[in-house]
C-alpha cells in the first residue's frame, strides 16, 4: 500500500463530547476498521448513531469536495464561467481548458474523498439495518434509525453521482471494505450504478420524514432533498454519456422511463405545497453566506453546511470564488478564481431580469473599500460575496454553504421531464414561468411569451437553467446530458467573435466604458449597481450603447468589448476534444492501488 495516501476517518460524537474513529486508508478503497467504540455500541445509542451519519455529511464539505474543488474547480468550464489564467493541463486551468492531464494532482483528492464518503456510508448502512433498534425498537426509536438510514442512502448516492458524472464507469462498492473479499474492483458501467441509486432512493424516500415533519434545517437530507436527488439522478440516467466501449456520448434505448421517474418525483414535491420560490433572488444566496435555513419559503431544499473554520469541514467559498476584495479593505482579501465568459452576460434582458446583477459581480473592491469596475472579461461569480458573510482579515474558510438543490431545480426538471414525454403541457409551462416570473419581479411584462411546441419550450429550459444556476455547479453537466456540450462551445466561440467585432446582437456592445469609483453600499444588489457613477447613467445605457469617442472628463476608461480580443478567445475550452473532455481521466498514481482499474476514454 502507497502510505502516502493513509488518512484517518474521524466521526465526531457531538452529543458525547467524544469520538468514534473509523480509521481509512486515504487509498480509495483499501480500509483499516478498527474503532474506540464498538460497532454494536454505537449502533445501540441514537446518539452514536446520529453522529455516525453526521461523520458521513462531514465528507462532503472541505476543500476537496464542496467546499471548494467539487463545487467550483470541476464544473466550470461551459458558458457561464471557467478558471481564469492561462491553459497548463497539469493544475487547475487544465480541467477548465478540457485538457486536464492524469497526472494532474487536482484529480486525486476529490476522488479519494468520494470514496471515503462512499465507505463511511457504507459501514453506517450495514450496521443500521443490524442493529436491535432498527427492527426491535421503541416506534419513536425505529423511525428515528430508518430516517437515518434513509439519510445515508441519499448521502452515498451523492458521492456516486460526483464520481460518474465526473469520471463515467468507476469501481462501485456497496458494502464496507471490511465485508470484500477483494478491494481492487474493476469498473462498473455507470448505468449499473445508477439504476441501484434509483433503487436506493426510492426506499429512502419512504424511509426520509418531510422537513415539515423532521424540523430538520435545509442542511439536511428530508424527503423533498431525496426525491429532488433522485429525479437528478433519473435524468442524468437518460441522458446522454460518454461510453466506455464507443467513446461516443450515447443515450440508452429506454431512456423515457428515467424521464418518467423525475417527472414523478418532481411532481410529488410540487403537489406537496411545501416549497416555494423565495421572492427575492438575491435572498436565497445571502442566507447561504448566514446559515439561515431555506427561509419562510423552504426553496433551498438541501445545502451542504460548511463549518469549522478548517480546510475539512468549512468551505472557500466566497473566497476562492465570488466578488474579489483587496486585501487591504475592510472585507479583508477574496481571491475569486471563478471567471465569467463575456457572452454570458449579454444572455440577461438588459433591463428587467434580476438574475444578471446577482450572479454576475462586474466589479470588485479595492482597499478603500470602493467599487472598482471590472474589464468584461474579469467579471466573477456574484452569488458568492465575502461581505455578505461576517468573517474580514485574512480568513479563506468563511463558513458559506454550498446549495445542492433548490426548489427553482425541481420547477424546470419537471418542466423538462412533462416536455419530453407529453410535450409542453399547461403545468410543464406553468413550472417554466414561476422561475421566470421571480427572474422578472417587477416587469413581468418583459418575460417574454413561452414557446408552445416541444422542441421550442426545450430550447427555452436549455436556456433558462443558465439564466438561473449560473456559477452552481450545473451547466457543464445538464450540456453533457442534453448531448449540447460541444455545439454550445462552438457557438459560444462565435458568439465571442461576433463580440469582438460588433456583429449581429453585440453591434451596440461599446468598446469601452466609463465610471468612477463608489463606496460599497452593501445593502441589496440593485442598490449597489445603482450607486454606481457611470457617465450614462446606468448600465441598461452604459453596457448596452455605443461609447463615446474619447474619455469624459473626470471618468476612468475600462476595456468592455475592447478587452474580448482574438487572444481571449483562443483560451475558450482550448483543448475541449468531443467524445473525449466530457470525462477527467484518473489520477495516475491510484493504478498503483488497484491493478484491475483501467484508464479509458482515450486518456
Amino acid at each position: 500500500m502507497n502510505k502516502k495516501y493513509m488518512k484517518s476517518l474521524f466521526l465526531p460524537l457531538m452529543l458525547m463530547g467524544g469520538m468514534i474513529t473509523f480509521t481509512s486508508c486515504e487509498n480509495y478503497l483499501d480500509v483499516e476498521n478498527p474503532s474506540t467504540i464498538s460497532q454494536n455500541a454505537v449502533f445501540s445509542n441514537l446518539g452514536y448513531a446520529n453522529s455516525a451519519v453526521t461523520g458521513v455529511y462531514n465528507n462532503l464539505m472541505g476543500d476537496d469536495a464542496y467546499g471548494s474543488r467539487i463545487s467550483t474547480l470541476y464544473p466550470n468550464a461551459a458558458d457561464d464561467f471557467r478558471i481564469g489564467g492561462t491553459y497548463n493541463p497539469e493544475d487547475r486551468r487544465g480541467i477548465s481548458g478540457f485538457g486536464v492531464s492524469p497526472n494532474n494532482s487536482e484529480l486525486n483528492k476529490p476522488f479519494i474523498k468520494l470514496y471515503e464518503g462512499i465507505e463511511r456510508a457504507n459501514i453506517v448502512i450495514k450496521n443500521i439495518q443490524a442493529s436491535s433498534l432498527y427492527t426491535n425498537g421503541t416506534p419513536a426509536e425505529q423511525a428515528t434509525m430508518r430516517k437515518l438510514h434513509g439519510e445515508t442512502l441519499a448521502l452515498r448516492a451523492i458521492f456516486f453521482h460526483e464520481l460518474i458524472r465526473n469520471w463515467g464507469d468507476v469501481p462501485a462498492p456497496f458494502d464496507p471494505s471490511a465485508d470484500q473479499l477483494d478491494l481492487a474492483l474493476p469498473k462498473t458501467d455507470q448505468d449499473v450504478i445508477y439504476d441501484m441509486l434509483l433503487e436506493d432512493l426510492e426506499l429512502a424516500s419512504e424511509l426520509v420524514p418531510w422537513q415539515s415533519e423532521s424540523g430538520d434545517p435545509s442542511t439536511r437530507i428530508t424527503k423533498s432533498a431525496v426525491k429532488g436527488l433522485r429525479a437528478r439522478i433519473a435524468l442524468a440516467r437518460g441522458g446522454y454519456a460518454l461510453r466506455r466501449d464507443s467513446r461516443k456520448l450515447e443515450r440508452r434505448a429506454n431512456y423515457k422511463d428515467f424521464y418518467q421517474i423525475a417527472r414523478q418525483e418532481t411532481l410529488d414535491i410540487i403537489q406537496s405545497g411545501k416549497h416555494s420560490l423565495n421572492p427575492s433572488f438575491e435572498q436565497v444566496f445571502k442566507d447561504l453566506h448566514t446559515g439561515v435555513s431555506g427561509g419562510a419559503t423552504k426553496e433551498m431544499i438541501f445545502e451542504v453546511g460548511a463549518f469549522g473554520g478548517n480546510s475539512k469541514t468549512d468551505s472557500k467559498l466566497g473566497y476562492s470564488n465570488g466578488l474579489r476584495i483587496d486585501k487591504s479593505s475592510t472585507f479583508g482579501q477574496a481571491n475569486g478564481q471563478l471567471e465569467a465568459i463575456p457572452t454570458y452576460f449579454y444572455e440577461f434582458d438588459s433591463i428587467a431580469d434580476v438574475r444578471r446583477d446577482v450572479t454576475l459581480a462586474y466589479f470588485q473592491i479595492d482597499k478603500d473599500d470602493k467599487k472598482e469596475l471590472t474589464r468584461l472579461t474579469g467579471m466573477r461569480d456574484g452569488k458568492f460575496r465575502k461581505y455578505w458573510t461576517s468573517i474580514d482579515g485574512t480568513a479563506q474558510n468563511l463558513g458559506v454553504n454550498w446549495p445542492i438543490l433548490r426548489y427553482a431545480d425541481v420547477l424546470l426538471m419537471f418542466a423538462e421531464a412533462e416536455n419530453e414525454l407529453k410535450g409542453p403541457t399547461p403545468q410543464a409551462i406553468d413550472a417554466f414561468e414561476q422561475v421566470r416570473r421571480r427572474a422578472f419581479a417587477g416587469n413581468v411584462d418583459k418575460m417574454g411569451t413561452t414557446p408552445t411546441d416541444k422542441e421550442g419550450f426545450f430550447n427555452a429550459i436549455v436556456h433558462e437553467r443558465l439564466l438561473e444556476f449560473g456559477g452552481e455547479g450545473i451547466r457543464k453537466y445538464d450540456l453533457i446530458r442534453w448531448n449540447l456540450l460541444a455545439s454550445k462551445i462552438a457557438e459560444t466561440r462565435t458568439q465571442l467573435n461576433a463580440l469582438k467585432n460588433g456583429e449581429g446582437r453585440y453591434a451596440n456592445v461599446p468598446k469601452y466604458v466609463f465610471y468612477n469609483l463608489t463606496p460599497v453600499v452593501n445593502t441589496t444588489v440593485p442598490a449597489e449597481i445603482k450607486s454606481f457613477d457611470f457617465v450614462k447613467g446606468s448600465v441598461a445605457n452604459e453596457m448596452y450603447t455605443p461609447a463615446p469617442a474619447t474619455t469624459p472628463t473626470g471618468y476612468t476608461r475600462v476595456n468592455w468589448a475592447a478587452a474580448v480580443d482574438a487572444a481571449y478567445i483562443e483560451t475558450f475550452a482550448v483543448a475541449f476534444k468531443e467524445n473525449h473532455s466530457e470525462l477527467f481521466p484518473i489520477y495516475n498514481a491510484v493504478f498503483g492501488t488497484n491493478p484491475n482499474l483501467t484508464q479509458d476514454y482515450g486518456y
